[in-house]
């Protein structure tokens, strides 16, 4: 029998690039463009993206097996990043039709996006640093303090997801989902440093995929654990801890 050979060219991204953000040039749209921003343009507490692609997530996708895990088609992705950057009035129409994956891809490009993450640069050190203390009241107290510290977007949004993401893992006999695995895919996205902050933390690769990942995937578990966090009652208790933020 004649040998048939074949070649194969194939080329690996580094994960430590597929994460970097990339802040838009212009503020128009909602991708790339600071939280505070998008909510004052749109009078809101929460972007109206987040809004409506948990909506639609919730309302059909809940229990599909491994959301947010399975990667939804990158085309249709990059459709709604389009339809939510122009703002067009067919978007509602579009998430209605689109494949639910397409539209979970959506809301975590759109965190990964961010021109730093929805926990801020600032206080990235904080939490990791909080997450990492073994008293179990004094990790409490940090951990509520850094929230409370967090701009009011910010914090509206985050705790929007997190009531969200707690309402997937309900679910997880059927979609698979459980709190560990939504901190696992969301833990990095709503942590990691922008690209000039990251410089200043780490030095390797090696050195970003494991210890800083398991923090970040670690810190956003905590909060999943953690008994409902309102911002009122957040507001209202105050809580003496004292850090550096």
């Amino acid at each position: 029998m004649n040998g048939i050979e074949v070649e194969l060219s194939m080329k690996f991204t580094s994960r430590d690039l597929s994460l970097k953000r990339t802040p838009s040039k212009k503020q128009s749209g909602v991708f790339g463009v600071k939280i505070t921003v998008v909510t004052k343009r749109e009078r809101s507490k929460v972007p109206y993206i987040v809004r409506q692609c948990i909506e639609e997530v919730e309302k059909r996708g809940i229990e599909e097996v491994g959301i947010y895990r399975i990667s939804g088609v990158a085309t249709d992705i990059q459709a709604l990043k389009s339809a939510f950057d122009m703002n067009t009035k067919d978007v509602l129409v579009m998430l209605s039709d689109m494949d639910i994956n397409a539209i979970a891809g959506t809301l975590k490009l759109y965190f990964r996006e961010l021109p730093e993450p929805l926990l801020t640069d600032r206080l990235y050190p904080a939490f990791v640093e909080g997450i990492a203390l073994s008293d179990p009241a004094a990790k409490e107290n940090c951990m509520l303090h850094l929230l409370r510290s967090l701009p009011d977007p910010n914090l509206n949004t985050f705790l929007s997801l997190l009531g969200h993401l707690k309402r997937v893992a309900e679910k997880e006999p059927v979609n698979k989902m459980s709190l560990h695995n939504l901190a696992t895919v969301f833990g990095p996205t709503l942590l990691r440093p922008s690209e000039s902050e990251h410089k200043a933390y780490t030095n390797t690769v090696s050195d970003i995929w494991s210890h800083e990942v398991m923090a970040q995937v670690q810190v956003l578990l905590y909060y999943l654990q953690h008994p409902p966090i309102s911002i009122t009652e957040l507001k209202r208790n105050t809580l003496y801890f004292s850090t550096d933020v």
